[in-house]
């Protein structure tokens, strides 16, 4: 099983930018599709991008499309979501998860299907 953890929350201010980062250990992310969740306070946990094994396959809800970009570094066994141009409704803890498929291509976006879990870092965004 892979252990997660993530870094790179903050305080910042609307229009600012932040770089989220998910480490993992115990086993190489490269054998997992890995996706960021967030969750506001009093709202459900909501899918926020994912990235296949490969790494060539990513997925976004729709209220982040062109602000955030996920992606991974196999030689550091992380996987990162730039967020740009945030906007308060951003704020939430942010939690990244791994998924194990025997597809390379194939990129998960249901919270069922993620095994490991990060502890999360909270997100701030002030308007």
């Amino acid at each position: 099983q892979v252990q997660l953890v993530e870094s790179g929350g903050g305080l910042v201010q609307a229009g600012g930018s932040l770089r989220l980062s998910c480490a993992a250990s115990g086993r190489t992310s490269s054998s997992y599709s890995v996706g960021w969740f967030r969750q506001a306070p009093g709202k459900e946990r909501e899918f926020v991008a994912a990235i296949s094994r490969s790494g060539s396959r990513t997925s976004y809800t729709d209220s982040v499309k062109g602000r955030f970009t996920i992606s991974r570094d196999f030689t550091k066994n992380t996987v990162y979501l730039q967020m740009n141009s945030l906007k308060p409704e951003d704020t939430a803890v942010y939690y990244c998860a791994a998924a194990s498929t025997p597809s390379s291509i194939v990129v998960v976006t249901t919270a069922p299907s993620f095994g490991s879990w990060g502890q999360g870092t909270q997100v701030t965004v002030s308007s």
